[in-house]
């Protein structure tokens, strides 16, 4: 079992204290600057709050913080990054929401289902980011939709041989995302 030397908890402790310390300056000196920038963004003061703590948390999960040069610039590439997300998993779940409402009532999901459903299409659409739309596509109408390869080569204008490797590259690029 291999446990810590003094001198390596030492040396962790004081790496975790100078870096805390560093997160506490770039709190103290930018939190109202960045939140005000996020609420103006996103007009909501508590989407803003928010997205300011997570931008913090995720520059807490940083290694080394030494090298800032411009601390607004380096908080704004987070915080955007994290704004981006927030609007699209909103984008999904109000997409999601208002297909649920062309359904009658007794074939609504439960408020339990309903949030995985979101989760789970919120992860599907992060897989798929970086896809060209024409796979992108072709994968989600053979998928969740079940449009054959033929109609949906009819769609895109190309071959359903096409068809089948837009497909299969949509499938590898979601098992090395994943």
């Amino acid at each position: 079992m291999n446990t810590p030397s003094i001198h390596q908890q030492v040396d962790n402790d004081t790496t975790a204290s100078v870096k805390n310390e560093t997160v506490g300056d770039l709190y103290r000196s930018h939190n109202l600057w960045l939140l005000s920038w996020l609420r103006r963004k996103l007009g909501c003061s508590d989407d803003a709050a928010d997205l300011m703590h997570d931008t913090f948390s995720r520059v807490l999960q940083k290694d080394d913080l030494s090298d800032i040069r411009e601390p607004r610039a380096f908080l704004t590439t987070i915080a955007h990054g994290i704004m981006v997300n927030h609007l699209r998993r909103r984008d999904i779940e109000q997409a999601y929401l208002m297909a649920l409402s062309q359904l009658p009532e007794a074939e609504s999901p439960s408020t339990e289902t309903l949030c995985m459903m979101v989760e789970a299409l919120t992860k599907i659409d992060e897989m798929l980011d970086g896809l060209p739309d024409h796979i992108r596509s072709a994968f989600l109408w053979f998928q969740l939709e079940g449009i054959s390869h033929a109609e949906i080569a009819s769609r895109l204008s190309v071959s359903v041989s096409s068809v089948r490797q837009y497909i299969a590259k949509a499938l590898l690029h979601c098992i090395e995302f994943a």
